[in-house]
């Protein structure tokens, strides 16, 4: 594929670079395509990104409709078939502003006046479309073969809110149709699989503007597999000696002031409310917490480690375009811990903790993950607490420890906590980009900024180290991922509706009520169907839209003979058996956790 560069050279496209090249040029068509129908558009940025492209334009007072999107994709494939040439170009800055002045491009000459350093610019040109840009470009518009508009958002010029806000056009270019319809493949899967649409259809979460925009609220189906969650991970916590404790969801200003957070992180906390003469914000994570808990008695060598844990109400300012159902909301609930612990105890720790990490996955059957140590940048002094030996001391000993533990990894430079590094577990989900699920931070920061202490044993005050670490992550994330890998199909000990009782006709009801009665009286979460549908539409109703685990028929046959016949969710017919020996296989399942 050969592209042309700004100097008007054109030469064979390295590889690597191809799809960002062809992503390039469809934001160019795009734009082109948008100001044959809408001439008032004026032009923002157009880049091309990892995933696709896009355009920010002001279109002054119009909102585009779907139907508009549909006529910009029409229009972009009719550029294409006109096999226009890219021409570049060099113009002195005077040329290019009078260029970009004579065109009415007034966001392109107030990028021109940020780069006040540059003498000239580069231009592409195509048919009658102008813009300016570095390329490199496709040589014509033809070679564009594979694209799709794909939607429409608001951006801010500049990503600064005091700004106009824009509207964002998004698209996505491939080398080849066939490339483009394996993404549309992958497209309806991920819209199969989406944890919002799957938790509509199975009551288990609902979000309301009235309530508040990232704020979900678990319905009674969503809120029986949190608490299986919010269990399941508390048995295993107590097994490790940990202690639960609950905090509130507020701190004050001085807390976070003291911890860090005031200065390292207040743009993601909700604004401060005035309370009695006194600052209170609602809590972004619970370390402030559980660091006055530990101060709250003197402590010694003998009491440590000390494991404090807490599913915990944590509040985040998400900027609105990120929020995603209970994947990401500006409400939720970490599985949260604080281990305080002597130098000597961090290497046992944090392999306890990894431990954990990877029994807990070895149990949900997450298999597709991979560890990254996470670090400070050093040259960053704004984003991270200002001290080279106490990040040096950190990451040495918490790089040591994951050696020694044979725990693969990479480096990753910028992506640690403010005050300290971390080993970061990412997933790769069924669809999607992979994202943290687990997290393993040392933290020699916070212990001293509390001042907390501890008698050794020689009698010397000493502070120890906070290992800070969530294994769930979020409980709210982790049912978004649970929601997505089995299309809402959970394993029996989670699943919200257990089993689907379906008498076949009325004359069996009173015995199909009885085996209902009889399983909830074991524990077991059962619903009965009473509707008079035909057998086969309750059977699909049950599979399809209440996903229960296992169906039990129930006929005169299975009436006469105090029977129930079995069948699963996937269609397999397990054939007539006694409530008693149903009862123990479901025992069995959930006991397993399988």
């Amino acid at each position: 594929m050969k592209i042309i560069y700004r100097d008007g050279t054109v030469a064979e496209c390295p590889q690597e670079e191809e799809l960002h090249v062809i992503r390039h040029s469809a934001a160019h068509i795009m734009a082109q395509a948008i100001k044959r129908l809408f001439p008032e558009a004026d032009f923002a940025f157009g880049p091309a990104t990892q995933n696709g492209f896009y355009y920010d334009v002001d279109l002054g007072e119009r909102k585009l409709t779907n139907e508009d999107l549909e006529a910009i994709e029409k229009e972009m494939k009719k550029i294409c078939k006109e096999n226009l040439p890219f021409k570049a170009s060099m113009l002195p800055r005077e040329e290019a502003k009078k260029l970009m002045a004579d065109r009415g491009e007034k966001y392109k000459l107030e990028h021109m006046d940020d780069l006040a350093e540059e003498t000239e610019f580069s231009f592409f040109q195509q048919g009658e479309y102008v813009d300016m840009c570095l390329g490199p470009h496709l040589l014509y518009t033809k070679a564009l073969k594979a694209f799709k508009i794909t939607q429409q958002s608001g951006a801010y010029w500049k990503d600064d809110k005091d700004n106009k806000m824009l509207t964002r056009i998004n698209g996505v270019a491939f080398r080849t149709t066939e490339e483009q319809q394996e993404w549309e493949r992958q497209q309806q899967e991920a819209r199969e699989r989406d944890h919002r649409k799957i938790g509509r259809e199975m009551q288990l979460f609902m979000t309301d503007d009235l309530v508040g925009r990232g704020l979900p609220m678990f319905l009674p189906n969503g809120y029986l597999i949190w608490q299986e969650l919010e269990n399941y991970i508390k048995a295993k916590e107590r097994r490790q000696g940990y202690v639960h404790v609950l905090t509130p969801c507020v701190g004050t200003v001085n807390l976070y002031k003291t911890s860090g957070h005031w200065d390292h992180y207040k743009e993601n906390m909700f604004p401060a409310m005035e309370v009695d003469d006194e600052a209170f914000v609602l809590r972004p994570m619970n370390c402030p917490h559980h660091m006055r808990i530990f101060a709250n008695r003197p402590r010694s060598y003998r009491n440590l480690p000390i494991r404090i844990g807490e599913i915990a109400h944590d509040f985040r300012y998400e900027a609105s375009g990120t929020l995603k159902g209970i994947e990401r909301g500006r409400h939720f609930c970490q599985n949260d811990a604080h281990l305080f612990v002597t130098p000597e105890q961090i290497k046992d720790e944090v392999a306890a903790v990894c431990d954990l990490i990877f029994d807990v996955y070895k149990d949900f059957g997450i298999t597709d993950y991979r560890c990254a140590l996470s670090l400070r940048d050093p040259a960053d002094k704004v984003k991270y607490y200002d001290d080279d030996e106490m990040w040096n001391n950190a990451e040495s000993s918490l790089r040591q420890v994951l050696q020694e533990l044979g725990i693969e990894f990479t480096e990753e430079i910028g992506e640690a906590a403010f005050y300290g590094p971390k080993l970061d577990v990412y997933v790769k989900p069924a669809v999607g980009a992979e994202y943290t699920l687990s997290t393993c931070q040392l933290d020699f920061c916070l212990p001293m900024r509390f001042d907390l202490k501890y008698i050794d044993r020689d009698g010397t005050e000493k502070t120890p180290v906070v290992i800070h670490r969530a294994i769930l992550g979020s409980i709210d994330r982790f049912m978004a991922y649970l929601i997505e890998e089995t299309k809402g199909r959970f394993p029996l000990w989670l699943a919200p509706m257990q089993v689907k009782v379906l008498p076949i006709s009325e004359k069996t009801l009173d015995y199909a009520t009885a085996i209902n009665e009889k399983l909830a009286d074991e524990g077991i979460r059962s619903a009965l169907d009473t509707s008079n549908e035909k057998i086969g539409y309750k059977i699909r109703q049950a599979q399809q839209e209440d996903r229960a685990p296992y169906m039990l028929v129930i006929g005169a046959k299975e009436a006469e003979s105090g029977m129930v016949a079995v069948r699963t969710r996937n269609g397999e017919d397990l054939g007539a058996m006694s409530m008693e020996a149903f009862l123990e296989r479901l025992h069995q399942e959930i006991a397993d956790k399988k």
